[in-house]
């Protein structure tokens, strides 16, 4: 049996002086990618269902009970709830995003959530189910087998389970039946809103307009929308100036962030995230313990007794701590590197960051989730 317990020791050291570096502009990409027409949006839509054929890991709520009476009414079969086992059925909750421009007849995908305490949805058939708007209307019916993306098996008592068994998909599960309208102001002008708020985005985005259209016909009218005049010549096929409008070129811009995610040791970082002039010092210091079983035997017609015992051995192994600087200004790229060059995992880079961030080195949002 071994046992291992490693110890960090993260110090840093804040240097004097501070260099702010500009940015200039960064990766082109389509305005259609980074903003949407003002109206064409998306709609939630959620149901109540069943979910059959799965393999004992249904649930046994009242609320699967009676969705299962309601079902077998609607039928034709009266049945009162003691008169069946459900555990082959489990209730579920039933979320989609319907996108604008869809039409009947188009399909959508479907996430299911078990309701009540079923253990797996693994192998499960939805049943046909409406899917309603905030207005209580339906727009979409859901119906298909449910994929996990995972699974969960055991007997005995013993489980071995991969990812979250109690949710999954319907791909394309769900038939449009009912279309949003979609109301574009064509009266003289378009309105463009970004999909990431932001000053520097927004002006770019109306400098592009200018100059491959015509100077004057767009302004940014705040950080998260650019409204642009349609030229005369162009009110007769207002889609044609659309199309030509959102494949214009535009470079993006955005505040430096940091998303940590400390559960999985997850890190995002913004490629215009930068740090002042800092000191990294990183020890590692390993204790390793051995135990190992001996077996004493005595010798023949001697009337002993067999015994046992463990012989234990440990071991201390600690790295020679390595002294990393970053220089101010330093970008993404480097600050990765040097952190991988010390022999950091993802969650002591996290804990680094975080240091970095409370010591005022960092130039930009931290975000823990």
């Amino acid at each position: 049996m071994a046992k291992k317990v490693t110890v960090f020791i993260l110090t840093l050291i804040l240097c004097v002086g501070i260099t702010i570096v500009t940015n200039g502009e960064g990766i082109v990409t389509r305005i259609k990618d980074i903003a949407r027409l003002e109206g064409a949006r998306y709609n939630q839509l959620t149901g109540m269902g069943l979910v059959v054929g799965l393999t004992g890991t249904g649930d046994s709520s009242k609320a699967n009970l009676q969705l299962v009476a309601n079902v077998m009414y609607k039928l034709g079969f009266t049945l009162q709830t003691s008169d069946f086992k459900t555990k082959n059925i489990a209730a579920v909750l039933l979320t989609a995003n319907l996108p604008p421009y869809l039409h009947n007849g188009d399909k959508l995908d479907v996430q299911v959530a078990s309701l009540g305490d079923a253990k797996s949805l693994q192998g499960g058939i939805l049943l046909q189910t409406p899917l309603t708007g905030a207005d209580g209307k339906v727009y979409a019916v859901a119906q298909g087998a449910v994929f996990v993306g995972g699974y969960s098996a055991g007997a005995n008592g013993v489980i071995q389970q991969k990812n979250v068994t109690t949710v999954g998909i319907v791909p394309m599960g769900a038939l449009v039946e009912r279309e949003v309208p979609v109301q574009l102001d064509y009266s003289g002008k378009l309105r463009w809103v970004l999909n990431t708020p932001d000053f520097t985005t927004a002006v770019r985005l109306a400098k592009t307009i200018n100059t491959n259209i015509a100077q004057g016909v767009a302004r940014a009218v705040d950080m998260g929308l650019v409204e642009v005049l349609i030229p005369r010549e162009k009110l007769v096929d207002p889609i044609e100036f659309i199309a030509e409008i959102e494949t214009l070129p535009v470079s993006p811009d955005g505040i430096a962030k940091v998303v940590i995610n400390e559960r999985t040791g997850t890190i995002v970082i913004g490629e215009q995230v930068k740090i002042s002039q800092v000191a990294v010092t990183h020890g590692d210091t390993t204790v390793k313990v051995d135990s190992t079983p001996n077996v004493s035997q005595p010798g023949s017609y001697s009337n002993g007794t067999t015994m046992t015992t463990n012989q234990t051995q440990v071991q201390v192994n600690e790295d020679t701590t390595s002294l990393i600087e970053l220089p101010a200004g330093t970008d993404i790229g480097t600050i990765v590197k040097a952190l991988n060059s010390v022999g950091t995992t993802p969650r002591d880079i996290v804990a680094i960051i975080i240091a970095i961030k409370e010591a005022g080195a960092l130039y930009g949002d931290l975000e823990i989730m």
